[in-house]
């Protein structure tokens, strides 16, 4: 029977209504109501017994998502939800990284229909296979654009906190805010565990366990351990192998922390990606978790005529981690807020050359330098990266690392410093930002506002 038809009026049970004649012929006789549903009825019928074979059911209609299935009863047939493509023979996880377990999604209870009970991978699965390897679960980080394969309760409810990080499945990398939570929530959990003789583990998972998995692991390593993202790339396939295997998560990687590799090497398509799951040019598809199948909007070229003070510079952190930053330039600053301090801008700032100004003059040694027209802004330099503090006292990261003079000594961390950012013309045509600094705050964590000038 087709499901979309709509339903047939059933047998009447009670007296059928009253028909009126009004005289005609039978040669004018006009069909009432209760004729022309019966004859409309008898059509229908006829034509769903011609439209159905009777030598097997009929297939299912193509959807445009395999695991988009309701679960409900329509028409006395019960619609399985079924699994996201290639999720039933991939590996479901690998070995940590850092307490950073990489896995596929685990699939709550109402998809165990369309999954062998040998190959079920829920909540409670991945629990208690990390208990017998030794290692607890604290924290849950959902890459995944959808909410349909779990509830975070199953989570919640035994005490594992669960963040969801929503990220595109197709066409598109993780967005660099995205990023910024990620390594955030994760920085911040191994901190909480420090004071723990057994600390717990983080389980990260997209639908498959690699590539928005490895892309976020990968960025992780970058901003703490200091390693190339080659190396980086090679770590997280040797924990999840095949590792990161699309050619634009790898070159994001790349271009990201601005390297330029010998060559890119991206690892087969793994053996659990069905044939149906390739490609016309036989790569695998992304995967296909999106609530909307609406492509990633295409970012916007960048023009350098465009370039203004006015723009927004860096990309948006968590409002934790910012009132964590906040705080350590508290500290570098030698300075201890109070009220509306914490949100008030601690750069300097310029003032009028007024009479009661000018005094200031007389009573100190000052050095000049000239007026740029641009934006104020501080620096504070860290070692996974570097943030821009705008007037209101807001943190926007933006991917700049500094080294250290000597190379072996890796990178400066907890530096900050003064200064203004410019739009400057190129000669010869053309714009470029440049930022000038005047004054250094504090160094690796040394602070130097109270050292006097020589």
């Amino acid at each position: 029977m087709d499901l979309n038809a709509s339903p047939l009026p059933e047998e009447d049970d009670h007296e059928e209504p009253v028909e009126l004649d009004f005289g005609q012929d039978d040669e004018d006789h006009v069909e009432s109501a209760v004729e022309i549903m019966r004859r409309e009825r008898e059509e229908r019928r006829r034509k769903l017994k011609r439209d159905q074979p009777d030598d097997g059911p009929r297939p299912r209609p193509q959807q445009v998502r395999n695991d988009h299935v309701t679960q409900n009863k329509i028409g006395g047939y019960k619609r399985v939800k079924e699994t996201p493509q290639g999720w039933l023979d991939c590996p479901a996880s690998g070995q940590p990284i850092d307490k950073i377990i990489p896995s596929k999604v685990p699939l709550d209870e109402t998809f165990n229909e369309s999954i062998p009970p040998g190959k079920r991978y829920s909540s409670k699965q991945v629990v208690n296979k990390q208990r017998k390897a030794g290692r607890d679960i604290g924290l849950v980080i959902d890459l995944t654009n959808t909410s349909r394969y779990y509830s975070p309760a199953e989570w919640t409810k035994q005490g594992t906190k669960h963040v969801k990080i929503a990220c595109r499945g197709r066409d598109a990398v993780p967005e660099n805010e995205a990023v910024n939570t990620f390594v955030y929530e994760v920085l911040a959990f191994h901190e909480r565990q420090k004071p723990s003789r057994n600390p717990k583990y983080v389980l990260v998972h997209c639908t498959h366990g690699h590539n928005r998995t490895g892309f976020m692991i990968v960025h992780y390593l970058m901003r703490t351990q200091l390693s190339s993202v080659t190396e980086a790339l090679n770590i997280f396939a040797q924990r999840r192998p095949p590792g990161i295997y699309k050619t634009d998560y790898i070159q994001a990687l790349y271009t990201f922390y601005h390297e330029i590799p010998e060559s890119i090497t991206c690892p087969p398509t793994p053996e659990w990606k069905r044939p149906s799951d390739l490609d016309l040019n036989g790569e695998a598809k992304q995967d296909d978790d999106d609530d909307n199948g609406e492509p990633a909007p295409s970012p916007d070229p960048v023009d350098d005529k465009a370039i203004t003070n006015d723009d927004v510079l860096g990309d948006a952190v968590p409002f934790d981690q910012q009132d964590i930053l906040r705080g350590i330039c508290f500290k570098l600053l030698d300075f201890v807020p109070n009220g509306r301090a914490n949100a008030q801008f601690p750069g300097s700032h310029p003032v009028s050359l007024n009479s009661e100004n000018l005094q200031l003059l007389r009573q100190r040694y000052y050095y000049a330098t000239w007026k740029a027209d641009g934006t104020r802004y501080m620096m504070l330099i860290m070692r996974d990266g570097c943030f821009l503090i705008d007037r209101n006292f807001c943190f926007r990261r933006v991917q700049m690392r500094f080294p250290i003079r000597n190379v072996n000594d890796g990178f400066h961390n907890f530096t900050l410093i003064d200064g203004e950012m410019v739009v400057d013309t190129i000669p010869g045509g053309g714009l470029k930002r440049r930022y000038l600094a005047y004054d250094l705050m504090a160094i690796n964590f040394s602070s130097k506002v109270k050292v006097e000038a020589t």
